[in-house]
């Protein structure tokens, strides 16, 4: 059966650790490695890192099947497996028992049975429990992701929030019905996510065309332009955006494009599109979101270290699993009942004693 119509239908994929397929087999900053055949080597894991390298989608520069390596590795710390956050005084990688099970095995040229092979990735490790944290890889995981998660949430139960400079709801690419701009729309064709809890942030440039946007509109999707990000503030349109992501849905997964921040301060991207986010203000409204939603999954994509410079754009990727990780290791804390930190208290006030 091809993929793109399974519907409901989970993929059953072998699994075995292969590490970064294009690289040492360095965890992210130095967490536990785990194997996804050996469910025992991640039980405890409240957030499990998979890596998804795959490029086979792009429609421009390709060089983004390297962003996982690129996403664990690149920071300037001991790879101890500890992050203390200095805002939120919480340690997620250790909070959290953060662990990375490699990457998911995604050949150049076998789009369909690599894309099943992550879903049933992400699908194993939302049942197992553990929240998944996807590195990518093009935008076309954002479909395997998903559907993965909504095998376990329920099918269309997952809304999603988007960063992105661009849609990626075309009905094709080059032919092909898959490819980095075209999941969030078989995402909505297939039921597992709803286009009316589909919100997307960031939005710019010269795409999609007409045809498209009345599509998007028909499916009853809330798209943020950044001329509207701008006019209304960045508060404003997250605060939107969680309302509707959190009506008759019960989790949310968080897609973010690096190519939302303007190619000034990530340049090492497939497709980049002048006049977006600053990194700051990606990374304010990742954490926000994370301290404020439910989430059931993250991914991170469109990270291309051929196009970087300095590192920046790998840079940014790590930091936003970092906050991402960050915001739920505060979540669950406040859930419990204990002393939370907001991130904008004084640094040295309200933090909690040392053992």
């Amino acid at each position: 059966m091809a993929w793109s119509t399974r519907g409901r239908q989970r993929p059953k994929v072998a699994f075995m650790r292969l590490g970064n397929m294009y690289g040492p087999d360095a965890t992210f900053v130095g967490v536990p490695a785990a194997d996804l055949a050996d469910p025992s080597s991640y039980a405890g894991a409240a957030a499990v890192i998979i890596g998804a390298p795959f490029d086979g989608g792009t429609s421009h520069r390709p060089g983004c099947r390297f962003g996982p390596q690129a996403i664990r590795s690149t920071d300037y710390l001991p790879h101890d497996g500890s992050r203390p956050h200095l805002a939120l005084d919480v340690d997620p990688l250790r909070e959290l028992n953060v662990v990375d099970v490699g990457d998911v095995k995604m050949l150049p040229g076998e789009t369909d049975r690599a894309l099943e092979r992550l879903e049933a990735a992400v699908a194993l490790i939302a049942r197992s429990g553990a929240l998944p944290i996807i590195l990518g890889g093009d935008h076309t995981i954002a479909l395997p992701d998903v559907t993965g998660v909504a095998h376990h949430v329920g099918w269309g139960r997952v809304s999603v929030i988007h960063f992105d400079a661009h849609a990626d709801t075309g009905d094709s690419q080059f032919g092909s019905l898959h490819g980095h701009g075209t999941p969030m729309r078989r995402l909505i064709e297939s039921g597992a996510a709803r286009g009316d809890r589909f919100l997307q942030v960031g939005l710019r440039g010269y795409w999609p065309e007409p045809e498209t946007l009345a599509w998007m509109r028909e499916q009853g999707m809330r798209s943020f332009e950044m001329a509207e990000v701008v006019s209304r503030g960045l508060d404003a349109v997250l605060e939107e955006a969680a309302a509707i992501a959190l009506d008759d849905c019960d989790a949310v997964f968080l897609s973010v494009d690096v190519d939302v921040v303007d190619p000034g301060m990530a340049p090492g991207t497939g497709t980049p599109e002048p006049g977006g986010f600053t990194s700051r203000q990606l990374l304010d409204a990742v954490r926000h979101l994370a301290m404020t939603l439910p989430l059931a999954g993250v991914d991170v994509v469109e990270v291309s270290p051929p196009y970087d410079q300095a590192e920046v754009t790998a840079y940014l990727g790590n930091r936003v699993v970092l906050e991402a990780l960050s915001g739920i290791a505060w979540r669950r804390r406040q859930r419990d009942g204990e002393p939370v930190r907001q991130p904008a208290d004084p640094l040295l006030e309200r933090r909690r004693p040392q053992p």
